[in-house]
């Protein structure tokens, strides 16, 4: 058995033209990914409709999302949320000058393809 480590918050490319996402575990029902922003959000009328619920983490940076039926959230290092499946969001402001690293947990309620 060979077990290692990693830091969430090393191997970030110093330019970033288009937010960073890296599954960093899978399995059939779980999705674990690092997400990295600085400045990105998405596009104007674009929301995300996703079949699986999201918890996510906002570990550093400064975030908005916003929600078709709900108000925006802002989000600093620690703010956490869940995202239920269908629940329609979208990432409305990321800060331009640093990172925001997210860690985004997708829970699937059938198992999906690794």
């Amino acid at each position: 058995m060979n077990i290692s480590s990693s830091c969430i918050f090393t191997d970030i490319p110093a330019q970033l033209p288009i937010e960073l996402c890296q599954t960093l575990f899978s399995k059939p029902t779980i999705r674990i990914e690092r997400i990295v922003s600085k400045g990105h959000c998405s596009s104007e009328n674009e929301w995300y409709d996703q079949n699986q619920d999201e918890w996510v983490m906002l570990l550093q940076g400064e975030a908005r999302l916003t929600f078709a039926q709900s108000a925006p959230v802002d989000l600093k290092p620690g703010d956490y949320l869940l995202i239920p499946a269908h629940c329609r969001h979208r990432v409305e402001w990321t800060h331009p000058d640093i990172e925001s690293i997210w860690l985004a947990i997708h829970i699937f309620a059938e198992p999906v393809a690794e």
